[in-house]
């Protein structure tokens, strides 16, 4: 059991937390530098003081080591940005949509894909009979955790979502109540900066926060 003093309150703390949340950037063009292996472990290892919902600590990372592995993904996530962008309502949509880097797959020295065990033994159920979500909530804090701790050491991350699931799962062979939260490419950004990618593309702006919020 610790002594030391919690450091809630420090100004030093809050100002560099502060400016950690503005360089939390979702990054797509990654140098192909490794990760040190004692970085990478001590990254791995924040997803442990992730809150879960009945200490249930649902989520299960499986890191892609493979080549095989890693180019069935890129295919799969390519396959998966083109039929999304032949989606697109018109050609001119479809072209900037085409133009968009929507992945770090070929670059990235690290791959991770994130589950959340729909079963866990840990927990003992408690908190999900009504919001069984809660345990997916849980694995997405432990994403945004290790998002912070990497961003803190200079390391980027791009959470990749144009996929399926179920094919991510099939071609990582996982238990059937692992459900995917996130495909994360890790590595050292090529550029820093503070703007999303998509709102520097014209695709997105950040729109003011407070219209994000009401009261009853």
């Amino acid at each position: 059991m610790t002594t030391e003093a919690p450091p809630a309150g420090e100004a030093d703390l809050i100002a560099a937390l502060d400016r950690l949340l503005r360089w939390r950037r979702d990054v797509r063009r990654f140098r192909t530098d490794p990760i040190d292996p004692a970085v990478m472990e001590a990254l791995l290892a924040t997803t442990a003081h992730a809150p879960s919902v009945g200490n249930a600590q649902p989520w299960r990372i499986v890191r892609v080591r493979s080549a095989a592995a890693r180019a069935a993904l890129r295919a799969h996530v390519e396959a998966e940005t083109e039929r999304a962008a032949a989606a697109q309502r018109d050609a001119a949509r479809r072209a900037r949509h085409r133009a968009l880097k929507l992945h770090g797959l070929d670059a990235a020295p690290e791959l991770i894909a994130m589950f959340s065990d729909e079963a866990p033994a840990a927990g003992h159920g408690l908190g999900i009979a009504t919001m069984r979500e809660a345990l997916r909530y849980s694995t997405v804090l432990a994403v945004h955790g290790l998002w912070l701790a990497a961003r803190a050491r200079g390391i980027g991350l791009g959470w990749v979502s144009i996929l399926r699931p179920e094919a991510v799962a099939a071609l990582l062979e996982v238990p059937p109540e692992w459900q995917l939260i996130g495909l994360l490419c890790l590595g050292y950004p090529v550029e820093e900066q503070t703007r999303p990618e998509l709102e520097r593309a014209g695709w997105q702006a950040r729109e003011p926060w407070r219209d994000r919020v009401f009261e009853r």
